[in-house]
């Protein structure tokens, strides 16, 4: 075990902060970790659980002496925290985040940061369905990867020393400009999950089809969109709202594809349609192989779930 930094700040204790918490104090990654949550009950829970070691009413209380600050709030609340810390955070200070907006924090956040504070925006690409501070679990980031995207001028060795904490939680680190993770992120999560919603919404108006129907013959796919469509509601209200350019381009481009499936469907060809398939079975096969999931019926979700 390897202590990468004294004391690191979770501000916002859901799923991915609490997550971080387990994971610092399993590995031994940071001499204390502090916390802050808006609610109470969220404080106490988080204390009670145990991956922190104190919990602070305020941001700037929780920030107070913190080598490395971790921004888990909705990305429409960045800014907002920002502000709040800027005055009390310690010079040489790295500041990170974990949201799946990247230009939108940067926008949000910059400005309040003072000169000498190190900002290192990032995007843990893990979770699950559940929020709150008792849905963490250690090995979340095990085998998955964290985006970071370092700003021009930033300092390397704040850069590099982030890189080896996520490393040192078992996650693959990559890195890329801000607008370009928004773009890829709208490709592999933004629009998926909007998709996931917008299908559960159809079945919800579909009248010929009872409540009961959909909930007893849930067919995989209908179920695996119920479980995205599950994901927290105001942590996804401010992605649509924060890479928005991103996600209508890649609307426009599915909108398109289903145009093709359409016509295919409508004029009885397919050939086409087993050719698309195909193709499109191959992403499949590409995820497994590169480990970022399991052929198992279950796609390996239960056993995050019980975790």
């Amino acid at each position: 075990m390897t202590r990468i930094y004294d004391r690191v700040a979770l501000i916002g204790l859901g799923l991915i902060a609490s997550s971080l918490g387990h994971a610092i104090r399993r590995q031994g990654l940071a001499g204390h970790v502090a916390g802050h949550a808006k609610t109470e009950a969220t404080r106490e829970a988080a204390l009670q659980i145990g991956f922190c070691q104190s919990v602070h009413a305020t941001a700037a209380e929780a920030v107070r002496d913190a080598d490395l600050v971790v921004l888990a709030v909705p990305v429409g609340a960045m800014g907002a925290v920002a502000a709040e810390i800027a005055q009390h955070l310690k010079p040489g200070a790295t500041v990170t985040d974990v949201g799946s907006v990247k230009q939108a924090v940067v926008d949000a956040v910059a400005p309040h940061l003072p000169a000498g504070v190190h900002f290192v925006p990032g995007h843990p690409l893990a979770g699950t369905e559940h929020s709150g501070p008792h849905s963490g679990f250690a090995t979340l980031f095990e085998n998955r990867w964290t985006i970071l995207t370092p700003l021009p001028g930033g300092d390397p060795a704040a850069t590099q020393r982030l890189k080896s904490f996520w490393e040192a939680m078992g996650a693959h680190v990559d890195e890329m400009d801000p607008p370009h993770h928004d773009l890829v992120l709208a490709v592999t999560s933004h629009t998926p999950h909007l998709i996931a919603y917008t299908m559960v919404g159809v079945a919800d108006h579909l009248r010929r089809v009872t409540e009961s129907e959909v909930i007893k013959y849930s067919a995989a796919g209908f179920r695996d969109f119920t479980r995205i469509a599950a994901s927290d509601p105001t942590m996804w209200r401010d992605v649509f709202m924060t890479n928005r350019d991103a996600v209508l381009d890649i609307l426009g481009r599915f909108t398109e594809e289903l145009f093709v499936l359409q016509r295919a469907i409508r004029m009885g060809d397919g050939q086409q349609l087993f050719d698309y398939f195909t193709r499109t079975r191959a992403i499949r096969r590409g995820i497994i192989e590169a480990g970022q999931d399991t052929s198992a019926p279950d796609f390996g979700r239960t056993k995050v779930e019980e975790s």
